[in-house]
Order: C-alpha cells, then sequence, then structure tokens
C-alpha cells in the first residue's frame, strides 16, 4: 500500500508542476483509504502557509469533522518544513511517509526533528521510502529554475 499512497502524493506533486509551484504534494490515509490530498499552492494564493501538507490537513479535519487526525497516516514526496512538521504534531497524525530528504529545512530529521522530539507532547513515526522519483522530481525543477 506505500508504493501506491506516495504514487498519489507524487500525482500531486505534479499537479503543483504544472502550475509552477515547487512541486510537493502530499495525500492522508485513514483505514486505508486516501481522505485528502492536496499540492503546494504558496505561489498561486500568495500564502506562505499553502504548503501540500497544511492544505491536506485542512481538509482531512473536514472529513473527519475534528481537529484530531488519530489514526491517519500522511505520504507527502517532499520531507516537511518547520511549519508542517509542528501541524502535522498538532493534528496527531500516527505516521508519517516521505520520499525524499530536505537537506535545507527539512524538519523530520534532515536538519532538525520536530516530529520525534521527546520535549514535545506527540511522536510521529517517521518511515523514511527514499523514492529516487520525488528526489528527481525537485531535482530537476530547481535545475530549471536556474
Amino acid at each position: 500500500m506505500e508504493k501506491e499512497f506516495i504514487d498519489e502524493a507524487l500525482r500531486e506533486a505534479k499537479i503543483s508542476l504544472l502550475l509552477n509551484e515547487v512541486p510537493v504534494g502530499a495525500v492522508i490515509v485513514k483505514d486505508n483509504k486516501i481522505i485528502a490530498r492536496a499540492h503546494n499552492l504558496r505561489e498561486t494564493l500568495q500564502d506562505a502557509t499553502a504548503h501540500s501538507e497544511i492544505l491536506a490537513i485542512k481538509e482531512a479535519c473536514e472529513v473527519l469533522g475534528s481537529w484530531r487526525l488519530t489514526g491517519c497516516d500522511m505520504y507527502v514526496t517532499l520531507e516537511p518544513c518547520p511549519m508542517c512538521a509542528g501541524a502535522i504534531l498538532q493534528s496527531r497524525i500516527r505516521k508519517l511517509y516521505i520520499g525524499a530528504f530536505d537537506p535545507s529545512i527539512g524538519a523530520c530529521g534532515s536538519v532538525v526533528n520536530i516530529i520525534q522530539n521527546d520535549a514535545l507532547n506527540h511522536w510521529t513515526e517517521i518511515n523514511w521510502l527514499y523514492n529516487e522519483e520525488c528526489g528527481n522530481l525537485l531535482t530537476d525543477f530547481f535545475k530549471d529554475k536556474r
């Protein structure tokens, strides 16, 4: 199932790419069913918080009628930033599946680890998928920008 869900997150990332956004996508899964999906819209919406993870969390909260996403897992193509990692913790997501490292601002172990910090009140399991397509999509995007 992991491959199926990270592939869905990749589909979302590719939508971002078509919009000239940083190509990151996320899906949230509960009981092996996707309940929310999103892609980056920061440039489109001119909103610094419009990361795929934040948008997916908002959608999942609406679907479940609760801010608590207990029993939910998130699949994201790029390691979440500190803002998104904080939102993942706050929403009580159970497991996080990550397609690629973010060595510049990753907050799940690459630069800092907010997701698994014993000083905080919640802890989220991390599963690194090391998906080559996730990494290549981002590498190619930034190579084209330069």
